[in-house]
Order: structure tokens, then C-alpha cells, then sequence
């Protein structure tokens, strides 16, 4: 029996914590042998193929040597496909059919940072309510085991074999030769993006592409305004057409426009959902229920179905399953296409689309953000709250005569306002997301709920 871990970095979504406080290489080995059982009580099989892979942080190696050896013991054949970013990850757990995998990174966290985010076949993620729980149970009860028969084949094809899908997916031909700056914050999707870049006409200029798990430029968070400043000055700079700013394992991806203006991410997904849905018509396309109202407007345009998740990208890829969609996007930048193997993140297939689609457009990026950039957002205010429960009741009660929603949070819609508050998994805080047709009716009630959410 092992009770002397730190169990709170077993989170919604993934496993995170700080090296060497949270979490070590004695985790790492009980991760692995943990997750051989976990995956023996869905089958009937004893022999399973799981893939490990790593980002580039100063721990991740050392974790990814004790998590193999603790799958190995435990009789597991490791695919060990080194240094990747977690969309690659993603696509060898799901194209190669492979049993399950597991991605070592802490995404966008600090350097002193890592963890784990675990998957099923078909890149299935395992988080709370799809395995998670289980997992503890078994570190905590399970004695360690050596079995018979574990091995680690390593594996160099993924890049080349995902840059031959995506041709055979997207005729990129099609894109004009743009020049693009793209920050990879020192971060392993820069590996994703030579390789796209080498198939592309297109001008790439690079921003901090050599891999440094301590990332000595700026945090690899783009949804920090201050790790944008250095991208959107070279876009400017260099008079290139867009920018690229990508996380800390490569599995987000915001867009910059000519100006140095930020693409709004409702518009960024409403747009590569009709992309979808001229293929799909009547399609479902999921996001999350964090405010950007543009996203639903753009779907009806075409007539697709939306279908509302909670927030987290595990939780809107197990809805996607359950409801058969072809596409999905979460406010904070992840992006998730439906693909006979599997239904996973893979932005550089959403780049690759996005490219043809501006080409065909075939104007400056503001001017094709600009007619469907009309409702104004608050951005998310978190809020430092003990009695989290009781503040969202008030809101309820405040607001009793609109729409109410209790899938995350509290989600509010007037005519003229709506607003999601939902509480933080691991903190004593309140996130409020507020949205309105008008500047000063968003500035207005922005202030009005935040009052009440801080009495």
C-alpha cells in the first residue's frame, strides 16, 4: 500500500505538480505500473503496447526512464517516441492503434513544472471520470510487480508519418506564400511546425525555436497578454501577414493578425467549424461554455448543430465522442478534429486548413476577423472566493429571471449579456467569462457581478 504521495496533483484533465515536491520518479514508476492494470480491467487482453513521449523540460527525461521501466516491469511493450509534442503524441497513440499512451509535460506551467496526460486507444484521454479515480486507487493499493515479457521498441517514424497524413488530408498547394513568424516559447511544437513548413510556399520566420525546458524568453502561456508582446512586434516588424504563438507542449495555438492584433479564439473556432460543416452539413461541433457567443452565430449560419461542454479539453473530447462530432474547440486555444482512428487535438491540421481557407479569401487576416468580430468580452477574472457555493447561489438568486445553466458553473443569458462563472478545480477561486453586444453594457455588468461574486 502507498500513501506517500502527494495526491493532489491528480487533476480534471492530466497529472501536474512540482518536480521533486509533488512529484518524481518513484510517481513515475507507480504511474506506469498503474496504468498497465488500469488498461487489463477494460480487456480481457494481458499484453499491452503503450507509447511514452516527453517534452523538453530539464525533469522530463529522467520521469520518462522511470515511468518506461515501471510499464516494462509491469509487462508492457513501450513504443518510446522520444521528444514530441503532445499532438504527435496523440496521432501515434490513435494512427498506429497502440493500446494507450502517456505524454510526460506540464504544458504551459513554469519550467520547475511536469506531469503526465494519459490516454486510452484511439487517444482516448483519462481524467476525471474516465479512469483518473481508478488510477489512484491502484497506486495507493497496488504492490509493486515484475512481469515477464516487457520490452521498449523505439520509434522514429511519427513526424514523417503524421506530415503524410496531413498532405494526403489538405491539398496544400493551395496556400499562398505568406511569411509568417511563428513563437515556438522554446517549446518541442516547434518540431511540428518545421516539418508542416517544410511541405509549405510559405516564408516562416521563427521566434525561440531552440528547445529549452526552462524558457528563458517568456512562459510558454499564450493566453497571458505578456507572452505575446515579443510575436506580435516581430509580426509588425517584418511585415509579415500573420503570427503563430504556440504552448509549452504544443497542443494550443493562437493566431496573430498583420496588425498585431490577437485573432479572437470564437471567431477562430466558428470559422474552422464551417470549414468542417461545408464538408459535413448538419454536423455537430462541440465547444466549451465559456462565453463567445460568435461561435454558436457562425454554426447556425451553416446550419450545423452546436452542442455546449463543460470546460476542459478531456471533458470536450469524450462529449465529442458521445455525440458523434466532427469538430471541437476550447476557448483556451485547444482545437480537436473526428478522424476514423481517433478524435484528438491536432492544430497542425487546423493550420494547414486555415491556410487554404485565407488563401482562398484572399485578403489581409483583420479584414476577415473584422465582420465577425461584434460582441465585446470581459476576458476571464478570476476571483479569490472561500464560499464558492454560496457566491454562485447569489448569482442565481440575483438573476433568477434569465436563462440558467448549471452544466459548469452558472452560465446567465439575458438578451443583451450572458456570463459563465465556474469554480477552479484546485483553488479557492471563482472564473467569470462575460460577454454583451455593447462595450459599456459588457464594462456595466462585468463590475455589477463581480461585486456580488466578491461580497
Amino acid at each position: 500500500m502507498n500513501n506517500t504521495f502527494d495526491w493532489s496533483v491528480f487533476k480534471a484533465y492530466d497529472i501536474r505538480g512540482i518536480y521533486d515536491q509533488q512529484l518524481d520518479e518513484k510517481l513515475a514508476y507507480a504511474l506506469g505500473q498503474a496504468m498497465v492494470s488500469l488498461l487489463a480491467k477494460d480487456t480481457s487482453q494481458s499484453k499491452f503496447q503503450i507509447v511514452v513521449s516527453r517534452d523538453m523540460r530539464p525533469s522530463s527525461k529522467s520521469l520518462s526512464q522511470s515511468l518506461i521501466k515501471g510499464l516494462v516491469d509491469a509487462g508492457a511493450t513501450v513504443i518510446d517516441i522520444g521528444l514530441n509534442s503532445t499532438p504527435s503524441f496523440y496521432f501515434a497513440v490513435a494512427y498506429y492503434q497502440y493500446d494507450g499512451g502517456i505524454q510526460i509535460t506540464a504544458s504551459h506551467n513554469p519550467s520547475e513544472y511536469n506531469g503526465f496526460k494519459l490516454v486510452r486507444q484511439k487517444a482516448k484521454p483519462i481524467g476525471e471520470g474516465t479512469g483518473m479515480e481508478e488510477l489512484v486507487e491502484i497506486i495507493k493499493t497496488q504492490q509493486p510487480k515484475k512481469v515477464n515479457g516487457g520490452q521498449i521498441v523505439k520509434l522514429n517514424s511519427v513526424a514523417s508519418d503524421q506530415l503524410k497524413f496531413i498532405e494526403e488530408l489538405v491539398d496544400l498547394k493551395q496556400i499562398k506564400p505568406f511569411k509568417i513568424v511563428v513563437d515556438a516559447a522554446n517549446s518541442v511544437g516547434g518540431q511540428d511546425i518545421s516539418s508542416l513548413f517544410s511541405k509549405l510556399p510559405c516564408q516562416l520566420i521563427p521566434l525561440y525555436f531552440e528547445l529549452d525546458g526552462t524558457f528563458p524568453n517568456h512562459d510558454a502561456d499564450p493566453l497571458k497578454p505578456e507572452n505575446l508582446v515579443d510575436i506580435k512586434k516581430e509580426v509588425i516588424k517584418q511585415k509579415a501577414d500573420l503570427g503563430i504563438a504556440l504552448d509549452g507542449d504544443g497542443d494550443r495555438m493562437f493566431f496573430i493578425d498583420e496588425l498585431g492584433n490577437e485573432m479572437p479564439q470564437p471567431i477562430l473556432r466558428g470559422m474552422m467549424a464551417q470549414i468542417e460543416l461545408a464538408k459535413q452539413p448538419d454536423a455537430v461541433v462541440c465547444y466549451d461554455i465559456r462565453p463567445g457567443k460568435i461561435t454558436k452565430d457562425m454554426i447556425d449560419q451553416v446550419h450545423g448543430k452546436s452542442v455546449i461542454t463543460k470546460v476542459g479539453h478531456s471533458l470536450i473530447k469524450a462529449k465529442m465522442d458521445e455525440v458523434g462530432a466532427i469538430f471541437g474547440g476550447e476557448s483556451s486555444g485547444h482545437y480537436f478534429y473526428k478522424f476514423p482512428f481517433g478524435t484528438f487535438d491536432t492544430p497542425m491540421v487546423l493550420l494547414a486548413k486555415f491556410l487554404v481557407h485565407i488563401s482562398r479569401l484572399d485578403q489581409p487576416l483583420s479584414a476577415i476577423i473584422k465582420p465577425f468580430d461584434r460582441y465585446f468580452h470581459s476576458g476571464e477574472i478570476n476571483s479569490d472566493v472561500q464560499d464558492k457555493e454560496g457566491a454562485i447561489q447569489r448569482l442565481a438568486n440575483r438573476y433568477s429571471d434569465a436563462q440558467i445553466s448549471y452544466l459548469d458553473g452558472i452560465t446567465i443569458t439575458y438578451s443583451d449579456f450572458w456570463f459563465n462563472v465556474r469554480p477552479s478545480n484546485t483553488e479557492p477561486k471563482l472564473r467569470l467569462n462575460l460577454e454583451a453586444v455593447a462595450k459599456e453594457v459588457m464594462e456595466q455588468k462585468r463590475d455589477e457581478v463581480l461585486a456580488i461574486i466578491r461580497q
